[in-house]
């Protein structure tokens, strides 16, 4: 039986859905801004996180607030009817929002249809929890300064990285990188064009990534002529992320993976991310967990399928304590298994999640 199948009939009730808002100032130039998504019925709530990332498109959203969704539905039929909505009052800077917002309203209703079935995640998957691995991820900044990392490891010693690289970065950066911390993963950015967040492809960088860091993913490199020679002999290391929005997506690589990272917001669909798990799974793919600086409850959201999927891998699943300035006492890798005792999600409070 496919993992969907597993899902797809189960009924929920919805008589209201409510938004709230979650800020965490990040810098004095940038606030970190997403949208609890709560849908009530039959005397329970279920709860999902809009991990967009346009502030101005949250406030829009908040204000406008939350489709009517009032009724009883399956978990299929409400997946087909939130596919045939438009969740933007107006339409989204960046287009794999709309995904980012479905999977909001998705994972709070399938949260709400197993609380009103009084059973968890992972016991209509059949999967059990395992303790869940992470990595802490960030950039250097600009100029790139290694110190950001190298903070961090001292803080929290034993935990692995992912970190971006950038074109400024230089040989030296990476070597303090890699003899002061565990790399576990380096993001190369290649399918950012037009954002701010746009490397560009530097051949010269890529190769001396996959030198530096032997054994590290190479992440969502920009593939053409130049960059697969730089990436001669690493190509086993390749990983993708920004293009993957179905299992579908892995047929049209450049480079075929041996993992990928995963990221239930970017996926949209219940559905398709369960079709993208079996995949995997099919194919003996490895995976990891991606994360999108989720400020609540996406976040334990995020660790609760790590724990199901792939819970030895480098999950960016940290938690949302660590997007904070480096400081000791946070909680250390591997997390516990801790899913609720119905719905769809981890259990134990953290830093900025009002559920609890």
């Amino acid at each position: 039986m496919s993992l969907y199948a597993r899902v797809r009939d189960l009924p929920v009730v919805i008589d209201g859905a409510r938004l709230e808002r979650l800020e965490l100032p990040v810098s004095p130039e940038f606030a970190r801004v997403t949208t609890v998504v709560q849908v009530e019925g039959a005397g329970h709530e279920g709860i999902g996180e809009d991990v967009t990332y346009e502030a101005d498109e949250a406030t829009e959203f908040q204000q406008a607030g939350p489709p009517n969704l009032t009724g009883e539905w399956t978990i299929h039929s409400l997946s087909e009817a939130l596919g045939a909505m438009d969740l933007f009052p107006t339409p989204p800077a960046w287009p794999p929002s709309r995904g980012y917002r479905r999977w909001a309203f998705e994972s709070a209703a399938l949260d709400l249809a197993l609380r009103q079935a009084g059973e968890p995640l992972w016991r209509v998957l059949g999967i059990d929890p395992k303790p869940v691995e992470f990595v802490i991820s960030t950039g250097l900044g600009e100029p790139p300064d290694p110190g950001r990392v190298l903070a961090w490891a001292e803080a929290a010693p034993g935990i692995g990285f992912k970190v971006d690289a950038t074109p400024s970065w230089t040989r030296d950066v990476a070597r303090a990188l890699a003899e002061g911390a565990t790399i576990e993963a380096v993001d190369l950015k290649g399918h950012y064009s037009g954002t701010i967040v746009d490397p560009g492809a530097d051949p010269s960088l890529y190769a001396m990534v996959a030198e530096e860091f032997p054994d590290a993913w190479l992440e969502d490199p920009r593939v053409d002529d130049r960059t697969r020679i730089a990436l001669a002999g690493a190509e086993d290391r390749v990983t993708w992320d920004a293009p993957l929005h179905e299992a579908a997506d892995i047929d049209a690589f450049p480079i075929r993976p041996r993992a990928v990272n995963v990221k239930p917001s970017r996926v949209g669909s219940l559905e398709r991310l369960l079709e993208l798990y079996d995949h995997i799974r099919e194919h003996g793919l490895g995976a990891y967990g991606g994360g999108q600086y989720e400020l609540g409850p996406g976040r334990g959201q995020i660790q609760y399928l790590a724990s199901l999927f792939h819970p030895d891998a480098p999950n960016d699943t940290s938690p949302v304590e660590y997007h904070s300035p480096p400081r000791t006492g946070l909680p250390t890798s591997p997390l516990a298994p801790a899913p609720s005792a119905t719905g769809f999600r981890w259990h134990p409070a953290t830093a900025g999640d009002p559920t609890g």
